[in-house]
């Protein structure tokens, strides 16, 4: 059955979503405060509009808190009772649950739907899919969800797919630390750097994003799919959380630290994995 969507946000991550929905045959409107992105997605047949209140269901891909609390009000006051509003953003759990009393009190279901995975897997429709909010919208939505990627995990009725992904950013930012130091060691030891690639591939510690990270940075390609910038607003919104929860997390802490050597020393535009870099660098390796 075609379900009609409104999708605020066609960045990196938003427009292939919304592409894949258009592809399964719902009929899919756009908007984008940037007119290059709302281009975009024109060439892959999307509509550009700004009613909202004709969607059956509204979903966004937004880059921070004050963005959720600013879209996330004015999907609340524009939706008619019954309607969903589904966010997939990476986002606090204050903001988020300032949201979901906003949709509660206008008859609107509201579900937190964070995906873990970048552009490109995204544009492959490889996205593993967190959910948490009203059950009842989230299994009537799942076919949709069912577009973006294979895994799909419901964890609750709240907050807990924020929750979550962060937990996953924290997990990946920590991975590139572990690259960082263990890379630097290798080269102050002697070790050729595709030699150390080769070996991790093919080693116990060969996880996805290790395997996915080396196909760029065995060539010392540093190119973003996620950026310095990006990475600290998460360990931003990770160590915020850890504060709350009372959840010690020092190393979590020191590579936030690395990071903002990593921006401060300027590649905040490059992969996150740049990291690396900033190691180096206080190792007296010049590359």
């Amino acid at each position: 059955m075609s379900v009609r969507v409104h999708f605020i946000g066609v960045g990196k991550m938003g427009l292939p979503m919304a592409t894949h929905l258009h592809a399964a045959g719902h009929a899919v409107t756009v908007s984008d405060p940037d007119p290059a992105r709302q281009a975009l997605a024109v060439e892959r047949g999307l509509q550009p509009s700004d009613e909202l209140a004709r969607a059956d269901v509204v979903m966004s891909s937004l880059p921070h808190d004050a963005a959720l609390r600013s879209v996330g009000l004015a999907v609340a006051a524009a939706l008619p009772r019954g309607a969903v509003y589904l966010d997939t953003s990476t986002v606090s759990q204050r903001v988020s649950a300032e949201v979901a009393r906003a949709c509660e009190a206008a008859g609107v279901d509201y579900l937190r739907t964070t995906v873990s995975g970048n552009n490109h897997m995204a544009e492959a429709a490889q996205l593993t899919v967190m959910a948490s909010g009203p059950k009842a919208a989230h299994d009537r939505l799942l076919p949709l969800l069912r577009c973006w990627g294979p895994n799909h995990f419901y964890l609750g009725s709240g907050e807990q797919a924020r929750l979550m992904k962060l937990v996953v950013n924290l997990l990946i930012a920590q991975t590139s630390a572990m690259l960082a130091e263990g890379l630097t060691l290798g080269q102050k030891g002697g070790l050729a750097w595709e030699d150390m690639w080769a070996v991790l591939g093919a080693s116990a510690v060969a996880s996805p994003i290790l395997k996915a990270k080396s196909v760029q940075l065995s060539k010392r390609d540093f190119s973003p799919t996620f950026t310095v910038v990006q990475m600290n607003k998460d360990l931003d919104l990770i160590l915020a959380e850890a504060a709350a929860c009372e959840a010690p997390v020092p190393q979590t802490a020191m590579t936030r630290q690395l990071m903002a050597a990593a921006q401060a020393q300027g590649d905040a535009g490059d992969d996150y994995a740049a990291i690396i870099k900033a190691v180096e660098r206080s190792a007296g390796l010049v590359l």
